[in-house]
């Protein structure tokens, strides 16, 4: 047995500031992908996955069913006989290994399930948002459901508000364009949950308040803006300031020996770097005029291209 794939994500811009009604922008990376499968030898990374799906499925048994209704029987049924999550996605990276993993539990199991052949309208996608975010709480508290989502739908996603997300189209690709988006790998693995309870902490500052309302969440709205107009120019300046409020307020997500780095990208203009999800290691995001330059200058580090301008 093996199941559809389902692929890796990219929050392009909203990581925290989704959480306080900012604009966001998601979309698949088809690079990395994960699937149900079965086999009959199965290694001792399957066995420990499949051991994970067991947890996941006693916590998918007790989900509410006015929100979602799962085949618990079939679900325990696969998990006895062996199945796990085939997935190259890395664990710990901000780019969605668990919300694959949901999105195909939910596509496999879910009973009366949305799919996406359908007309998605916004109460689809908010209901689809909504399951998704209390299945995926499972992994690291609380979930916004989007990365589930993007998975789900291997559609880019437009959040323009938490009760507000729409599918969206993004500008095509320019192969022999000289801007790119990267991510450079800083190879240590992050958690989400300590990293939002840091956030969350924060949030009961009126300072950090104002400033994630007054410059954080401003020049994220711009950088969506300006991404989805196609308007390059505007999309560096603002991605500029975003990566100078990152530095200057998220330091505890910057893991320590990429705060230079970090701020050599926004004294040289060669590249600027903001969180790629909940940041404390996984991946940077990467943003450059000249991918080149940005090449030279990060030749230390493991870089992957993922959007050209």
């Amino acid at each position: 047995m093996k199941g559809p794939l389902f692929y890796s994500k990219i929050l392009l811009f909203g990581e925290y500031g989704i959480i306080k009604d900012s604009k966001g922008l998601s979309i698949p990376y088809n690079f990395y992908n994960g699937a149900l499968k079965m086999e009959d030898n199965p290694s001792e990374v399957a066995q420990q996955s499949n051991q994970s799906l067991q947890r996941f499925a006693d916590y998918l048994s007790k989900i509410d069913d006015s929100l979602v209704v799962f085949d618990i029987q079939s679900l325990n049924k696969d998990v006895k006989a062996g199945m796990y999550f085939d997935s190259s996605i890395p664990q710990g990276y901000g780019v969605g290994s668990s919300g694959a993993l949901v999105a195909a539990i939910y596509d496999k199991y879910a009973q009366d399930k949305i799919t996406v052949l359908e007309n998605l309208t916004r109460e689809k996608l908010l209901t689809l948002k909504a399951i998704f975010s209390e299945m995926e709480s499972f992994f690291h508290g609380k979930s916004s459901g989007l990365d589930p989502l993007n998975s789900y739908l291997s559609l880019p996603i437009l959040i323009n508000s938490k009760e507000n997300i729409e599918a969206t189209g993004i500008p095509t690709q320019s192969s022999d364009g000289q801007g790119a988006v990267f991510l450079l790998d800083s190879g240590i693995i992050g958690e989400t949950a300590p990293m939002v309870s840091i956030f969350m902490e924060n949030m009961k500052q009126e300072g950090f308040r104002t400033m994630l309302k007054n410059q954080f969440i401003k020049h994220t709205d711009a950088c969506v803006d300006d991404f989805l107009k196609g308007d390059i120019k505007s999309l560096f300046k603002n991605t500029k300031q975003l990566s100078k409020v990152v530095l200057n307020n998220f330091k505890p997500m910057i893991p320590a020996q990429f705060h230079e780095l970090w701020k050599n990208g926004i004294e040289t203009n060669d590249y600027y770097l903001k969180l790629c999800g909940s940041g404390g290691g996984g991946y940077i995001l990467g943003f450059t005029p000249d991918i080149k330059k940005a090449q030279l200058a990060l030749k230390d580090y493991k870089l992957e291209v993922v959007y050209n301008f």
